[in-house]
């Protein structure tokens, strides 16, 4: 049975999981909310990680006027095109190689990931098709002291240029869909080097920077730098970390991309499933020690100039 956490006038907040999740109910994001409830709603997704709202009627439009509300836009992906006239969108489609069946955090190769990310399902396969999340605050969290510190002083170099099949570990035969898909992810090459741990500019909570985009360890042998990852990596999927959502068209997810890891469940087979995605501006990261992220590939500044289109 979920439990109520909190409730108000405009929002009731339904926990999902002990570490990570909550469902929110009250709320038509494609209405005239007001600025309580958009800070209400921010408060749950900053407490909670990720928050869904069932049996939303958004377009495009009303999809980016609701983001807007949580910050300013980025393009919709950094090499990715977006659709016409749709320049905040990025389309997550299987018919089109978008099958992100591996644990990430969005666009951590940049040194501006997005802060907020917000996910429309619009079709939803019959079976299948889940997406989880992973807390990546308890993870750190979680840590034996030793280990915690050593990632305190940790600096990996996160690049979108990497192989998707050997990132997930089962050298599965690509689609051809997939191999396109691809070779645009790749059509620009960005490297950055973030803090294994940055520190919350909302909430002050250290959290762990790894998924599949972290590549190696700076100071470590590229065996070393991949063994480090893979630890630290397993105490972000751990059950207990995570929460499971089971989409039903007209969803919308939305997640703190400072404080999560997601995996989208590709169980559905040939059958169709597609979101919608927009993501909210973030600030560069910061470690423990105060230093930032620094770009050493790439630039992304068109990307984080999507509040002016």
């Amino acid at each position: 049975m979920t439990q109520i956490l909190s409730a108000s006038p405009a929002v009731d907040v339904r926990r999902l999981a002990g570490s990570i999740g909550a469902e929110l109910d009250g709320v038509d994001a494609g209405g005239a909310l007001s600025d309580e409830t958009v800070g209400e709603i921010r408060q749950a997704l900053l407490r909670h990680k990720v928050v869904f709202l069932r049996d939303q009627h958004l377009d495009y439009p009303g999809q980016v006027a609701f983001a807007q509300r949580l910050g300013s836009l980025t393009l919709g992906h950094p090499t990715l095109a977006s659709p016409p006239d749709q320049p905040f969108l990025e389309e997550i489609d299987s018919r089109q190689g978008g099958r992100a069946n591996y644990w990430h955090t969005d666009v951590t190769f940049v040194d501006r990931p997005p802060a907020f990310t917000l996910l429309r399902a619009v079709v939803i396969p019959p079976v299948g098709g889940d997406t989880i999340w992973a807390n990546t605050v308890t993870a750190y969290e979680s840590l034996p002291a030793e280990l915690r510190e050593l990632a305190d002083r940790l600096r990996i170099v996160h690049t979108n240029a990497y192989d998707y099949a050997a990132a997930s570990g089962r050298g599965e035969r690509p689609d051809p869909a997939d191999v396109e898909r691809r070779r645009e992810f790749v059509s620009r090459i960005y490297e950055t080097e973030h803090p294994a741990v940055r520190v919350h500019p909302e909430t002050a909570e250290r959290s762990l920077v790894l998924g599949g985009f972290a590549r190696t360890v700076r100071g470590f042998s590229p065996q070393a730098g991949r063994d480090l990852i893979r630890i630290l990596q397993e105490y972000v999927t751990r059950p207990e970390q995570t929460v499971r959502w089971q989409w039903r068209a007209g969803d919308l997810a939305i997640w703190d991309n400072r404080a999560t890891q997601h995996y989208a469940v590709a169980d559905y087979g040939a059958e169709h499933r597609r979101g919608e995605r927009v993501t909210v501006a973030g600030p560069v990261p910061v470690g423990v020690d105060g230093r930032p992220s620094v770009a050493l590939a790439g630039d992304a500044s068109a990307y984080y100039e999507g509040s002016s289109v």
